[in-house]
C-alpha cells in the first residue's frame, strides 16, 4: 500500500520549498507515453501521487502489460498545477518500475525457453526467477511489486519473513550446529534457507533439516551436480545465486534448479524511457 508520506516525501523532494515553475492556471490532460518497449510497473504509485494532488486518474495499464512505443501508460486530468507538479515524480517511478519488470521478464522468458526446451511443460513452469533484498532503501515495496508483474517472485520481502544462514554463520557454528541452533529459534511456519559454497556441502544442509539450499556463487555445472545430488533428499527446494545475469540465466535454468535469484533485477534494471505530455 502506498501511504500518503511515502507520496509526500516523494513530491517534498522534486518541488522544495519555492515552486515557481509550476504556477500555471487551468485545467489541462495528461498522460505518461512509452518511448520504449517493455513491461508496465509502478502504476499504483504514480496514481498514488496525482490522488494526493487531487488530480482524476482516468485510466492506467494493469501491471505486467507488455507495451510499445507510442502506447499510453497512464491518463490523467486536473489542474494543470497540479498535473504539473506530479508528472515528473509519477514519470520516474513508473520509469524505475517498469525498467525492473522489463528485466524480470527477460529473464523468467530466458529461464522458462530453455527449460522447455528439454522437459516437459509441467517441468518448465517449475523454475522461478526472484528478486534479492538489493533494493534501494524507501522504494522496496514499489521493487518488488515490479518483479511480480515481469513474471518473478519477490524472494524475502525482509529479513523477518525467512531464516537464512549464511557463510558468517556457518563458520561461527559449523552447518550441523548452525541449522541445529536455528531451527530451534524458528516457527513451524517459517522457513530454513541454508547457503553453500561446496557441491558436497548441499546434501549436508538438506540431511540437517535446511527447506531450500542455497548454491551460492557456483558454476552452471556445479549447480547441476548439486541438484543431482539433492534428488532424494525429500522435500528440499535448490536455490541458485550469485553474480546470474540475463546472459547466463539460461544455463542455470537448464540444470534443474527450482528457483535462480538475481540482484541484478533491481540493482541493475535501467529505467524504461517515457514521456509526459499535456493537452490533448
Amino acid at each position: 500500500m502506498i501511504t500518503d508520506s511515502q507520496v509526500e516525501r516523494w513530491l517534498r523532494e522534486d518541488l522544495g520549498h519555492h515552486d515557481v515553475t509550476n504556477r500555471v492556471s487551468g485545467e489541462t490532460p495528461g498522460r505518461l507515453v512509452a518511448k520504449e518497449r517493455g513491461v508496465a510497473a509502478g502504476l499504483e504509485a504514480a496514481s498514488a501521487v496525482f490522488d494526493y494532488l487531487g488530480v482524476e486518474v482516468l485510466e492506467t495499464l494493469e501491471a505486467g502489460t507488455r507495451i510499445d512505443p507510442g502506447d499510453d501508460v497512464l491518463r490523467v486530468e486536473g489542474p494543470a498545477r497540479e498535473v504539473l507538479r506530479g508528472e515528473r515524480v509519477a514519470a520516474n517511478l513508473v520509469g524505475h518500475a517498469s525498467g525492473i519488470a522489463t528485466r524480470t521478464r527477460a529473464a523468467v522468458d530466458a529461464a522458462r525457453e530453455t527449460r522447455r526446451a528439454s522437459n516437459t511443460q509441467a517441468e518448465s513452469d517449475r523454475v522461478r526467477i526472484a528478486a534479492t533484498r538489493k533494493t534501494t532503501p524507501g522504494l522496496r515495496g514499489l521493487e518488488k511489486r515490479a518483479v511480480v508483474a515481469g513474471g518473478g517472485d519477490t524472494h524475502r520481502l525482509d529479513l523477518s519473513h525467512m531464516v537464512m544462514i549464511k557463510d558468517n554463520h556457518v563458520t561461527e557454528m559449523g552447518l550441523e550446529d548452525a541449522i541445529s541452533h536455528f531451527r530451534e529459534l524458528t516457527s513451524f511456519a517459517t522457513k530454513l534457507e541454508v547457503e553453500v559454497e561446496t557441491v558436497a556441502d548441499a546434501p549436508r544442509a538438506a540431511d540437517a533439516g535446511a527447506d531450500i539450499v542455497l548454491l551460492d556463487n557456483m558454476t552452471p555445472g556445479e549447480t547441476r551436480d548439486a541438484v543431482e545430488l539433492l534428488a532424494d533428499s525429500e522435500g528440499a527446494l535448490t536455490e541458485a545465486s550469485g553474480g546470474i545475469t540475463l546472459e547466463t540465466v539460461a544455463d542455470y535454468a537448464a540444470t534443474g534448479v527450482d528457483v535462480i535469484s538475481m540482484g541484478s533485477l533491481t540493482h541493475s534494471a535501467p529505467s524504461l524511457d517515457l514521456s509526459f505530455r499535456t493537452g490533448q
